[in-house]
């Protein structure tokens, strides 16, 4: 059973279904989801994501501390070799203000910590220099740089829409050595 974790500025805590509208909020907006493999949410996508969110042991809901208001979501992943992949997402009403990344260290001392990760891993588009330098900030190192791996989206003619990724990660002993 999770137990929300409490930082300085935020409480990271599971997602509720009346979390909807805040969710609505960010996802909506297509600068916030443009490196992301989906399309803006209308609000019945969003009122759906916040149910699933709600049942799923992967997101995690970040909120301000002293009033409650959602302003993001952290993901983090289990894959094997007790490996797990971090992922985030927030409102660009408090992108650049420190809150991913206070959240994210809270959320890799839980992955390390409680749930015994050996290794953490996130990917990002090389164009999302925002996710590159907070990967950078929490420790990570970058691993790899895959051409043309993916695709969410087609062009008019329906081909796939190429993109890179960057894969970065940090390792339990790398993470306890900076945070004890």
């Amino acid at each position: 059973m999770f137990k929300p974790i409490e930082t300085d500025r935020l409480i990271i805590r599971k997602f509720r279904p009346d979390d909807f509208t805040e969710l609505y909020d960010y996802l909506s907006d297509s600068n916030v989801v443009r490196y992301e493999p989906y399309d803006p949410y209308t609000l019945e996508q969003a009122k759906r994501e916040a149910e699933y969110r709600s049942n799923s042991d992967e997101f995690f809901a970040v909120t301000l501390r002293d009033c409650g208001r959602l302003i993001g979501n952290l993901y983090l992943g289990k894959r094997q070799f007790d490996t797990y992949e971090l992922g985030y997402v927030f409102n660009r009403d408090w992108q650049m203000s420190g809150y991913a990344t206070e959240s994210a260290k809270a959320l890799l001392h839980y992955a390390f910590g409680t749930l015994k990760a050996h290794r953490v891993i996130a990917e990002c588009n090389p164009l999302n220099y925002r996710s590159r330098k907070l990967m950078e900030r929490l420790g990570m190192r970058r691993e790899a740089e895959l051409k043309k791996n993916v695709y969410y989206r087609r062009d008019s003619f329906g081909e796939p829409i190429w993109q890179d990724t960057l894969q970065y990660a940090i390792l339990s002993e790398e993470w306890s050595g900076k945070h004890e």
